[in-house]
């Protein structure tokens, strides 16, 4: 089986044409979900970046233990086990963090490639370059350590094809062209965008913003959103949009190399994304707050739910599937399209029988957090999803926070107050899963009380 997959980062489910967006285009992106199942139920598990990918690698929830951190040792990844089989297997990506120092999520591919360039990535030391600022730093997440890196890289670019999404997939079609022939592969294909720093060509932005002459807030510090006029913002919209269509742009010449070479019928192709991110909903811009570390953001819709696009060889495209998925099921996924037999303790279960039409629950609940606190004095906020109930819980300290989905998609009516019963039984299943996951004690205890 050649297997494709695709993660994004920070693209939301919600500005695609496939989910229903009408403003962006994403032609593409649309076109492989008509050949696909499109699910409608997927929700991260382990927030944010790396510990998404450890998921999907592994197999396992980290946010009850290890949350931000190297690849776990010991534990055996899909791109391990599909080598053993003899795969072809091969990460490539614009990711600095997945092959920063120690992180180790390379490990277990015949090869890799990282394109250097992206945010922090220290690859220009240079300092005779004009920093040409697009806003006042003080709009900027972490200025120095993200946008003077950047905007050193920066310099030489001059045509599209010299920007991260273009580089990225451009290495993926090269590999595609000299392994194509292997009956058996696994291209790991992580694109570090949509993830800011959005400063796509021009003519991207101006096709959602046209004339826009004020400050181009292209790396928004995670905040409430009153830091930005309201131009400012819907600018930086823009600027998401045109990159999200860049995105599509190239993905969609990828594709079409899957079809030059013939392969396109017979590959399996998962696309998805780790997160996604706020531009103004709830009253906030980023994904998660940084000024205030002890006490995170809750995880709504816009972030917690994403997108998943999977095409198998064989399967009915076309299809939506509103089942309960998570980032956690796709490596036994993958396992199952490449023969594996995934080892046993992981927490993720195979989406396999949906893709083929089964209509079967694998989860009750999906939880999507960061990493569980330690002591009272932190508040971190986990959403647990019936995917007809939303609980936002944070522990016995703060208020929860209860959502009636079908009703109210955008999380904008609390309705704690009236339904205490519905609250206390997600409340229930997030223990369930909690104690089965093997939280330690001293977590599990700081979640077992509802306000």
């Amino acid at each position: 089986m050649r297997i494709v997959f695709i993660i994004c980062d920070t693209l939301r489910r919600d500005f695609l044409g496939a989910y229903g967006d009408g403003w962006i285009r994403t032609p593409n992106l649309d076109a492989l979900a008509e050949e696909s199942v499109i699910f409608d139920g997927a929700y991260i598990g382990s927030f944010p970046t790396m510990p998404a990918r450890a998921e999907v690698m592994a197999g396992r929830y980290v946010f009850q233990d290890i949350g931000w951190a190297p690849l776990p040792g010991g534990v055996i990844t899909v791109q391990e086990m599909l080598r053993d089989r003899g795969y072809v297997t091969a990460l490539i990506t614009d990711h600095y963090q997945m092959l920063a120092p120690g992180m180790n999520y390379h490990r277990g591919f015949s090869a890799y490639r990282f394109v250097r360039g992206h945010q922090s990535d220290p690859f220009r030391a240079t300092d005779h370059v004009e920093l040409r600022w697009p806003c006042s730093p003080e709009k900027c997440r972490q200025p120095e350590k993200l946008m003077v890196p950047y905007l050193k890289a920066k310099a030489d670019w001059l045509y599209e094809r010299d920007w991260p999404i273009p580089r990225t997939v451009n290495e993926a079609i090269d590999w595609l062209e000299r392994n194509y022939r292997h009956e058996d592969f696994l291209l790991f294909l992580d694109v570090f965008s949509v993830h800011e720093l959005w400063d796509p060509p021009r003519w991207y932005v101006e096709r959602y913003d046209p004339g826009y002459e004020g400050e181009e807030v292209i790396l928004p510090r995670y905040d409430r959103v009153g830091y930005m006029s309201e131009a400012e913002l819907r600018h930086t919209r823009a600027l998401y949009a045109g990159v999200v269509t860049m995105l599509d742009k190239w993905l969609g010449w990828f594709f079409e190399k899957l079809d030059d070479l013939g392969i396109w019928e017979e590959t399996a192709v998962i696309f998805t994304s780790d997160h996604g991110f706020y531009l103004g909903e709830h009253g906030l811009v980023g994904k998660h707050t940084v000024l205030e570390p002890e006490k995170g953001w809750p995880l709504y819709g816009e972030v917690a739910h994403i997108p998943l696009i999977v095409k198998a060889p064989g399967m009915e495209g076309g299809r939506r599937c509103g089942a309960l998925v998570q980032l956690v099921d796709l490596m036994p996924t993958l396992a199952e399209l490449g023969g594996a037999e995934p080892p046993e303790g992981i927490h993720g279960r195979s989406i396999m029988p949906l893709i083929s039409g089964e209509d079967l629950k694998v989860r009750e609940v999906a939880v999507s957090s960061p990493k569980l606190p330690d002591d009272q004095g932190q508040v971190v906020y986990s959403t647990v999803t019936d995917g007809e109930w939303c609980l936002i819980y944070g522990g016995e300290r703060v208020p929860f926070e209860l959502y009636y989905l079908p009703s109210d998609p955008g999380q904008g009516k609390d309705l704690a107050g009236g339904r205490r019963e519905v609250a206390e039984r997600l409340h229930s299943k997030y223990l369930e899963l909690l104690r089965r996951i093997g939280t330690p004690e001293g977590r599990l205890k700081l979640r077992e009380k509802l306000p």
